[in-house]
């Protein structure tokens, strides 16, 4: 498999932390040279390995947040 080139772009958040150092983030992230998007994933803790996540897009994002605004 071909390796993923990653730059972080900005760090949203920590939404939390495991008991062994890894954190599910916030990130907007350029993959591969692309145009940055929103990504949700558990990251260890210098960003070396990842785990599985999504991408978002910023249409993504804010119909996202439309939808968690009406939860109770």
């Amino acid at each position: 498999m071909a390796d993923l080139k990653y730059e972080i772009i900005e760090t949203i958040g920590v939404l939390s932390e495991s008991a062994k150092g890894w954190k599910k983030e916030l990130n907007l992230i350029s993959w591969n040279g692309r145009e940055p998007k929103y990504d949700l994933r558990d990251w260890s803790e210098n960003h070396e390995k990842m785990g599985k996540g999504i991408t978002l897009s910023k249409e993504e994002v804010a119909s996202l947040k439309s939808l968690l605004n009406n939860i109770d």
